[in-house]
């Protein structure tokens, strides 16, 4: 593209000035116990640790001084051949931990052989390519670099972590620093990609103190006869998957296991039959506290606690437990830790470069004869790169604003002088429902906060008959939807009418309350709800009323702004267009019970300012190709009821794609909305625009000089579409959003398949001026509306899954 004000940004990828041209062996690895099996693979450290081993006794005799490198479980990698094609060659190796020896045969054999020079022919724009092609050249080159962090810093998939200047977290976690690395093609270039990373570990050492830590507890001895199915599940989260060590005076060095359960009873109750070796063939039935009396002389402190139950069911006590260093928590962060985590991780744009460089000096890949060997080289600084300045649209408001229209300047505005641009339904039928203590919020201030809200709806041209709604104390640890019936009751309703709406006020951010809130009126009640915290009824504060009312709007049918039309119209080529968002989610890794969602939505009207909504549940893990066809026909003739128009153009905005999957999902998806086009009427062939949009991606932009905004961010509007995008695809990165704190992240689009021929600027101007139609808040915001409403409706869906 050539629109905007040009301007040039470092970008957090430092560029190869070399890698090989050539050959990567890629290598089978087995490694196994010299007698026996493991039953299930042992953590990548300690695979890790006696591979290395392994090469260090055997580098020079058996691999003629080839270095190789390991992903930590099955997969190596080496410069040089370094077996026969049909050959596996056999390593043995001692390996000694926690003061046990223990002896290990490492199997590799080939399985590969990468041509690097596809790298070359991609990032030059070869056509015949696609994304899969470079990603083996790419995942070898990968765990080459991670090979260098791995010896200084804790390494978890391409992420690595240090435990200097870790933060301390409640409930017996810290937080870690560390980066992340990745190897990305860009137009004639290949980069290392490194970002700043941060992750959640359990803290090491005595096992009983965490436990404490995590139910809030100061001593022990407070749960005796205390520990509830609800504490018992709480420390069940908090202990899966960790690797404990049992260290007494009664064994040598320290022992391993991981827990598979709690024991039901204490274990001054639980027992087992146990032959005494004092006495040899006398059998009898003892407590696990008796049996650590008798058999070490150690007398429990807590008996009153379960034992945890390990392997071939083996009790031990937590007492005597420590948690091993360097695990990573994979539970959810509760809310208070979740906020730790979001402060812990904010930095300026200006300290994120600094870490990032400071990264590479200490990484110096540079003295690394690994990456020698691999015929790597990478220069030592950030690479810069042009990007350009987009202009931002003009909005307009209602015909009664003081100020109908505007141009925003760095992404943010208010409702000053505005009129909402339409009004939904008048507002007769609503009561508010207070979920806090009266003592906090008493009628008299409800009644305050009311009518300011009213007075400032008024204002903006939304019209609030009732002005003296009623209101209902709840209680939050109630029922909470016999309480919402309960306040629908209160309100005045002729007959074969429904009430409107629902102000519900929260005590707290706690999102269990408001999920269940969220799920009643929508799955059970059928009444629009607008939710608030209690902070905010002290005082009516006129922005935020002012905000409630455009949320209030938008649900009785009203839009609040609009882009100029005859702009709109300029960029969508004079024709009627619809646009569609959708985001496919999945449950989390090892989770086949919960079901996959996809949500899609798609615009009712020419400006693209209201929109309706689908959600499809599907099998887990399952992609939405199958139902699309039916989705979208739907979303056409929603389309066609509003407008009386047939759209001749489809914008669909696609989240939850990965770079790999991006031909496979095009092709499947793209059949399926023609399909659909053709289901309405035959011969009809609207042209298709189909973007993939990511936003979990490492790469961050740094403006340069005096270019950034106040909080030294990219300002909203810049864009970049050269030397780091994808050299066969038509991609762009795009900040459309004001960051309010941190280092802020752009979305990265690509357009897939494009039928109406738009332009680089078209497309990117298109983009960027919708994110400017979000209709519940005065700011552009970070993701194209269309995808940004598919996510809101995913997360409302995932609130009826809950339980």
């Amino acid at each position: 593209g050539s629109a905007g004000r040009r301007q040039r940004v470092v970008v957090n990828h430092v560029e190869f000035s070399k890698y090989k041209e050539g050959e990567i062996f890629q290598y089978d690895i087995e490694l196994r116990p010299e007698r026996g099996e493991f039953k299930k693979l042992p953590n990548p450290e300690f695979m890790r640790a006696v591979f290395d081993q392994g090469m260090r006794i055997h580098r020079q005799s058996r691999l003629n001084g080839t270095s190789l490198v390991y992903d930590g479980r099955k997969i190596a990698y080496a410069p040089k051949r370094v077996c026969q094609q049909n050959e596996t060659l056999n390593l043995e190796v001692s390996y000694t931990e926690d003061g046990r020896a223990n002896n290990f045969v490492i199997q590799i054999r080939e399985a590969a052989t990468i041509d690097t020079s596809s790298l070359s022919r991609f990032i030059r724009g070869d056509r015949g390519m696609v994304f899969a092609d470079i990603q083996p050249a790419l995942n070898a080159l990968d765990v080459a670099i991670g090979s260098v962090a791995h010896a200084d810093m804790v390494g978890f998939g391409r992420s690595f972590f240090t435990r200097a200047q870790s933060l301390q977290l409640d409930g017996g976690l810290e937080l870690w620093n560390g980066f992340s690395l990745s190897v990305r093609p860009g137009i004639d270039r290949l980069y290392l990609n490194i970002n700043t990373a941060v992750t959640a570990m359990y803290t090491p050492g005595e096992l009983m103190e965490s436990l404490l830590r995590v139910l809030n507890v100061r001593d022990a001895n407070q749960l005796r006869g205390d520990l509830s199915k609800q504490k018992v599940s709480i420390i069940g989260a908090y202990l899966r998957g960790l690797v404990l060590y049992l260290r007494h005076r009664g064994i040598r060095g320290k022992r391993k296991f991981t827990i598979k359960g709690m024991t039901s009873v204490p274990l001054d109750r639980e027992s087992f039959e146990w032959e005494d070796p004092s006495r040899p063939g006398h059998v009898e039935n003892v407590t696990i506290a008796q049996y650590y009396k008798r058999r070490y002389n150690i007398e429990l402190r807590y008996p009153f606690l379960p034992g945890l139950v390990g392997r071939k069911n083996a009790v031990f006590p937590i007492e005597l437990c420590e948690i091993g260093d360097n695990q990573r928590y994979k539970g959810n962060l509760n809310e208070r830790q979740t906020a730790d985590m979001v402060k812990f991780a904010c930095r300026s744009p200006k300290d994120n470069m600094k870490r990032i460089t400071d990264a590479l000096q200490q990484l110096d890949f540079g003295a690394s004869p690994v990456l020698q060997s691999f015929g790597v080289s990478l220069r030592n600084n950030l690479s810069e790169v042009e990007s350009r300045v987009l202009s931002a649209p003009t909005i307009t408001y209602g015909r009664n604003s003081r100020e109908p229209s505007l141009t925003p300047v760095g992404g943010a505005w208010n409702m000053r002088n505005k009129c909402v641009s339409t009004s939904g339904d008048s507002l007769k039928y609503w009561a508010v429902l207070i979920f806090a203590n009266q003592r906090h919020v008493p009628n008299n201030m409800a009644q305050n906060f009311v009518k300011g809200l009213v007075d400032m709806c008024n204002q903006t041209g939304y019209h609030i008959m009732d002005m003296r709604p009623p209101i209902v104390h709840g209680n939050p640890n109630a029922d909470i939807g016999q309480e919402m019936r309960r306040a629908c009751d209160a309100i005045k309703l002729p007959p074969k009418t429904f009430p409107q709406l629902l102000l519900v006020v929260l005590p707290t951010t706690n999102a269990q309350v408001y999920q269940t809130v969220k799920n009643c009126a929508y799955t059970t009640l059928g009444i629009h709800t607008q939710c608030m915290q209690a902070k905010h009824m002290q005082r009516p504060n006129p922005q935020y009323c002012a905000n409630l009312c455009l949320k209030i709007n938008t649900k009785l049918g009203g839009t609040n702004q609009c882009l100029v039309p005859a702009d709109l119209q300029k960029l969508v080529h004079h024709k009627p267009t619809l646009f569609l968002g959708c985001d496919v989610t999945h449950p989390a890794p090892g989770d086949s019970e919960k079901p996959s969602i996809a949500s899609v939505v798609g615009s009712t009207d020419f400006m693209g300012l209201r929109y309706a909504a689908t959600l499809i549940q599907l099998p887990s893990r399952q992609e939405l190709v199958g139902k699309l066809r039916d989705v979208v026909m739907r979303h056409l003739k929603l389309f066609y009821q509003h407008t009386k128009t047939k759209p001749l153009h489809v914008v669909f905005y696609r989240d939850g794609v990965s770079e790999t999957q991006f031909e496979q999902v095009r092709d499947r998806e793209l059949i399926e909305i023609q399909r659909a086009c053709l289901s309405i009427e035959p011969g009809y062939k609207p042209e298709i625009t189909f973007l993939a949009v990511l936003k979990r991606h490492n790469t961050r932009f740094f403006p340069t000089g005096r270019d950034g905004d106040r909080t030294g961010n990219c300002v909203p509007g810049t864009v970049i579409d050269r030397s780091v995008t994808m050299p066969t695809f038509f991609d762009f990165y795009l900040f459309s959003h004001a960051a309010i704190q941190g280092t802020s992240r752009p979305t990265h689009y690509y357009v897939l398949h494009n039928d109406a021929g738009f332009t680089a600027d078209e497309i990117q101007l298109l983009t960027y001026h919708l994110c400017y139609m979000y209709a519940i808040c005065t700011r552009s915001v970070s993701l194209v509306p269309p995808v940004y409403y598919a996510h809101r409706v995913a997360d409302r869906a995932r609130c009826h899954l809950v339980n």
